[in-house]
């Protein structure tokens, strides 16, 4: 394989970093995380190293012609090759540009989209200096001007920006204004638990249905997924003719 490192050799079989990844991805990520290091793909070296000589000593001794051994691998293999058998099954499946379509044509209510609103905000301890800073505005300073010269809200660094929000993210007397306050102006002093603000809507966006070139990898997904349990459903029922099935639930 292009790129692979071998990193050790034990016994004649060669140890990789192709199979150090492996064993990461089978890994909990925030375990994994850890390990993705170059100390850290050592360990896990070390660990593939010590495996493989237990698989060794494991083969001298005669484990694997062990009774016990033997039932344990079976189980296994028949639930490979369940899973096998499944991924055969749904080998073939895809969607079509009129199967997407017609989805999303009879599912709009799935891809509604909220009203939001892009807004800054300059947030002050008073009223007065928040009226103040609004006739400074009036006057000519800009907006992300003052937010970075008076407001107290983190956001000052941004020139006060707030990004875009939907209702119920934001303290209900802020939002109120908010969503009523024409795009490009600037509201009167707000009054929140967290002092004075002035609010500057940045853009609007009504509430709407998200257009099929946004949401259509998400209705492929769908589609793919819902002639996979048909076909599933289907093979499965005809399987109960051929095959003895008895219930006692």
């Amino acid at each position: 394989m292009n790129g692979t490192k071998v990193l050790a050799n034990v016994n004649g079989k060669e140890i990789t970093d192709q199979d150090v990844y492996v064993f990461l991805n089978q890994l909990n990520p925030q375990i994994a995380a850890q390990f993705r290091t170059p100390e850290g793909v050592k360990k896990i070296a070390y660990e593939l190293i010590n495996q493989e000589l237990l698989y060794l000593e494991a083969i001298s001794n005669g484990l694997d012609k062990e009774e016990a051994f033997k039932v344990e691998l079976e189980k296994v293999k028949v639930n490979v090759l369940k899973q096998y058998a499944i991924n055969k099954l749904m080998l073939d499946i895809d969607s079509t540009e009129e199967e997407i379509t017609e989805f999303y044509n009879e599912h709009k209510e799935y891809f509604q989209t909220p009203e939001k609103v892009q807004a800054s905000h300059i947030l002050v301890k008073e009223e007065e200096q928040a009226k103040e800073i609004a006739n400074e505005i009036k006057e000519g300073l800009s907006f992300e001007e003052a937010a970075a010269k008076y407001s107290i809200c983190p956001s000052k660094e941004k020139g006060g920006d707030l990004g875009e929000f939907g209702r119920g993210q934001m303290v209900p007397e802020f939002e109120e204004v908010a969503f009523i306050t024409e795009e490009g102006k600037v509201s009167q002093p707000v009054k929140t638990q967290f002092g004075y603000h002035l609010i500057k809507v940045v853009d609007k966006k009504e509430s709407g249905i998200s257009p099929l070139e946004e949401v259509k990898d998400k209705i492929t997904q769908q589609v793919i997924a819902m002639k996979q349990q048909e076909r599933y459903l289907s093979k499965t029922e005809k399987l109960k003719n051929k095959y003895k099935v008895e219930t006692y639930f």
